[in-house]
C-alpha cells in the first residue's frame, strides 16, 4: 500500500470534471465556469459573473484506488458588511456515490460587497489544501464535489495511486436553470441543493445552471443551453424577474417564447420543462424589486423584502401569481405542438401549506430541509413514473 507521502500530481483537465462548461487556466490554478467563454463576455453586470463562477453542482470525478486525496485551492470567502458572516464553503467527498467525508478551508481571496452601493471590494488570499484520507485501497469511484456558493479555483490535486477517468455512467443528463434556489442559497452543502438531491433520486447526471439572482431569461444563457449536451431539460422562471423588477408583461411572454425557441434549436425533441415559481409571500401579489431589511441586519439576521405596489400590476408589473399563470397558459399553448413540452407548477413542489411549516428564514430562499422537500417532490413529479423524466418518456 503506498503512503501518504507517495504523491501523484494528477493535471486538473475536463475529462475530471463535472457540471462546468469551461475551465479557464488562470496565474493560480483552474477555474471552472458554469457559462462558456462566449457567454461570459455578453455578462452585463457583477451578479451574474460572480454566480457562473460558483460551482454549483461541479465535482471533480475519479476513478482510483488511492487511500488519501488532496486538493490545493483558492477559494472566495464574500463579506457582506452589516449582514450576519457566512459559513464557509463545504467540499464533499462521495465514494462509489456515497457520502463518505467532508471538509472546508478557512482562508482565501475576500470578496467584500456593500448591499447598499452594489461596489466590491477584492482582497487576495492564500491557497489552502483539503485533505481526504483512511480510504479503501480498492478500485472505486471518487467525486469531490465543490463548494455550491463559493468560487473556487483548483491548484493541484494529489493522490497517492494513480486516478483515471471514469467510464460514462449511462445516467443521463439533466440540463438545468433557475435562480438562486436552484443555485442552492441557505443549502448546507454542495450535495444538499435541491437540483443535486433530485438527480441523485432520479439517477439523473446534473449540469446545474441555477445562478443567483441571475435567471432573467439572458439570450446567452439559452444559447449555452442550446449547445450543451443533453437527454433532460428543465428551466425555472420568474422569482428573479420579480426581485429584479426587470419587465413587465407585455415582454415577458416573448422573453419566455424566446428563451424556449432558442433551446428547442438544438434540443427539437428533448424534454423539457418548465416549472413556475414556488411559494413566496413576499411577492405572491406584490411587485418587486426585492431589497435588504436593514432593519434585520442591524439586529444580526438578513431577511428581504417586497418594495413595489400590488397596485401596479393593473398596468403589467410581474408578481409571482402573475407570472404562474402566464407560464401555465404559454406553455399549454406550445405543447400543442411540441409534445416534448411540459409545465410544472411551483406549488406542487412547495406551497401555503408548506410554507406554515417550514418558512422561508429570509423570506426569499429554502432552508436545509426545504431543499430535500423539494428535490422528493420534483423527483416524484418529474422522473415518477408517467412524469416528463421517466424512463418510459424518453
Amino acid at each position: 500500500m503506498n503512503t501518504r507521502h507517495d504523491w501523484i500530481t494528477t493535471p486538473i483537465r475536463p475529462d475530471i470534471l463535472r457540471g462546468a462548461l469551461d475551465l479557464e487556466r488562470t496565474e493560480r490554478g483552474v477555474l471552472p465556469h458554469r457559462l462558456p467563454a462566449r457567454a461570459r463576455r455578453q455578462i452585463p453586470d457583477g451578479q451574474l459573473a460572480m454566480a457562473e463562477s460558483q460551482p454549483s453542482g461541479v465535482r471533480l470525478v475519479l476513478r482510483t484506488q488511492a487511500t488519501a486525496v488532496e486538493l490545493d485551492v483558492v477559494a472566495t470567502k464574500r463579506v457582506y458588511p452589516g449582514a450576519p458572516p457566512r459559513p464557509d464553503g463545504v467540499y464533499e467527498l462521495l465514494v462509489d456515490g456515497r457520502l463518505a467525508g467532508r471538509a472546508s478551508v478557512p482562508a482565501g481571496d475576500t470578496l467584500t460587497v456593500d448591499l447598499a452601493s452594489g461596489t466590491t471590494q477584492t482582497r487576495p488570499g492564500p491557497v489552502e489544501t483539503l485533505r481526504f484520507t483512511g480510504l479503501s485501497d480498492d478500485e472505486k469511484d471518487v467525486e469531490i464535489w465543490l463548494p455550491h456558493d463559493e468560487t473556487t479555483r483548483l491548484v493541484a490535486l494529489r493522490s497517492d495511486a494513480p486516478i483515471h477517468t471514469p467510464q460514462p455512467s449511462g445516467r443521463p443528463v439533466w440540463l438545468h436553470h433557475g435562480s438562486s434556489i436552484s443555485h442552492g442559497s441557505n443549502a448546507s452543502s454542495p450535495t444538499g441543493t435541491w437540483p443535486a438531491l433530485a438527480a441523485a433520486l432520479g439517477g439523473a447526471e446534473l449540469i446545474n445552471l441555477g445562478f443567483a439572482g441571475s435567471a432573467l431569461l439572458d439570450p446567452f444563457t439559452a444559447r449555452a443551453m442550446r449547445d450543451t449536451p443533453a437527454d433532460l431539460i428543465s428551466v425555472k422562471i420568474g422569482i428573479n424577474l420579480v426581485n429584479a423588477d426587470l419587465m413587465r408583461l407585455r415582454a415577458f411572454g416573448p422573453a419566455v417564447h424566446g428563451f424556449l425557441d432558442t433551446i428547442r434549436e438544438g434540443h427539437p425533441t428533448t424534454p423539457l420543462l418548465v416549472i413556475s415559481p414556488i411559494h413566496c409571500p413576499i411577492h405572491e401579489n406584490t411587485p418587486g424589486p426585492s431589497v435588504p431589511d436593514y432593519s434585520a441586519m442591524s439586529e444580526g439576521r438578513l431577511r428581504f423584502m417586497a418594495a413595489g405596489d400590488p397596485a401596479e400590476t393593473a398596468a403589467g408589473k410581474l408578481t409571482l401569481t402573475v407570472i404562474r399563470d402566464e407560464l401555465a397558459r404559454l406553455v399549454g399553448q406550445r405543447a400543442t405542438t411540441d409534445p416534448d413540452l411540459h409545465h410544472l407548477d411551483g406549488l406542487d413542489l412547495y406551497d401555503s401549506t408548506d410554507h406554515t411549516e417550514l418558512p422561508l428564514p429570509d423570506d426569499l430562499h429554502p432552508d436545509p430541509a426545504t431543499h430535500r422537500r423539494i428535490a422528493e417532490r420534483f423527483a416524484g413529479l418529474a422522473f415518477g413514473h408517467d412524469g416528463p423524466f421517466a424512463t418510459d418518456n424518453r
